[in-house]
Order: C-alpha cells, then structure tokens, then sequence
C-alpha cells in the first residue's frame, strides 16, 4: 500500500508539473453482484446508479480521483424445501476511485484510453428486503461499512464527452459471516461491479 501511495504522488506530481487539468460531473449506471463462499446459495445481478464529479491531472500520463455516490448490492436467495428465502441487498455508497490512466491515442477532439486504480468505498445506507415468507438470514449488521475494490477499464472522449466502462472487483469480504440454519456460517461475500459512466470536461 505504501508502494502504490507513493506511485499515485509521483504520477501526481508530474502531472502538474507537465500535464493539463479537467474536471467535471458524472453520471453512470452499474450492475454488481454480491458473491457466496455457501454452495447452495445462489446470487443474481442487481442493476444501481451513480452520480458525482471526476478530476483529471495530465496529459498522455494522467491521474484521475473522482468522488460520487453509487448504488449497488445483489441478490442472494436459496431454494429448497420448507427453506426458501430471497434478500434484495441496497447499498448506497459514496466512492473515492483514485486511478492512473494512459491515453493510447491522443487527439485534440478524441482520445482512447484505458485506466486502473484503488477505490475506498464508504457504505452511508443500506436496506435488505426480503420477497419470501422466509426471513433470510443477512442483516444490516453484517454489512462492512468500510471495503475496498480495484477498478480497471477503458475510455473514450470525444470532444469535452469522456465515456469508460470498468470492472470494479471487491478486496475484502463485504459480508463476512451470518447466522444461518442456527450456526455461524462464513458466506465470505465480496461485491462485484461493472461501471459504465458518462462524464463532461470542463
């Protein structure tokens, strides 16, 4: 971790020294999936949104921090005699990716790109609705409010529109252990995202 802080300072430095800056608003959507280490659960995609803004330092070379809210979470379900449930996991997050991109082509009005970074992930809301008569056995409190993730992708700008779709893969065990069937059970959750998002240049 301190390697890569002092990587992300480098390319910052030099991208004020000789780069450009941009920023400006974004919007997105996302799809993510909440993983199970438990065989007999099964989990689904679950569709979200985001919006926030985005900072971008430099030229071919660029860092780029961006802060927005998102919404994300799945859904995890079992199936099986007399023991049926399905939870629908809300999650809304304000997101901190700080990523180091490179513009393969770099013209005035269009550039290709592809980027990758570290994204803190801080949970401010969360609900669990339950579509069966069963009770599922995932609360609220077994949420982590703090995870991390790596996002990776690639963009596109023309003129001042900037258009990237990434894939967001979790760190650490969003949902780590629950009470299930009368025992502890480590469902070891992580969540994974695929991010499509519009942005513009000022």
């Amino acid at each position: 971790m301190k390697k890569l802080i002092l990587l992300l300072l480098l390319v910052f430095t030099v991208s004020i020294m000789y780069g450009q800056l941009s920023f400006g608003p974004k919007v997105g959507y996302t799809a993510s999936r909440l993983t199970s280490n438990v065989d007999s659960v099964k989990t689904q995609f679950k569709s979200g949104f985001l919006f926030g803004a985005f900072l971008r330092i430099g030229h071919k070379l660029y860092l780029q921090p961006e802060l927005y809210y998102t919404t994300h979470g799945g859904v995890i379900q079992k199936d099986s005699l007399g023991k049926s449930w399905n939870e629908s996991i809300n999650i809304g997050s304000l997101d901190i990716p700080i990523l180091i991109g490179f513009k393969i082509v770099n013209l005035d009005i269009f550039n290709l790109r592809v980027l990758a970074g570290p994204v803190a992930s801080f949970v401010v809301n969360k609900t669990i609705t339950n579509s069966s008569d069963v009770i599922g056995p995932i609360e609220k409190a077994n949420i982590n409010n703090v995870n991390w993730y790596i996002q990776a992708g690639g963009g596109v700008d023309v003129w001042k529109f900037t258009l990237d779709i990434r894939y967001q893969l979790g760190l650490n065990k969003m949902i780590k252990e629950v009470s299930y069937n009368g025992k502890n059970v480590n469902f070891n959750t992580s969540n994974n995202v695929w991010v499509i998002s519009l942005g513009f240049k000022f």
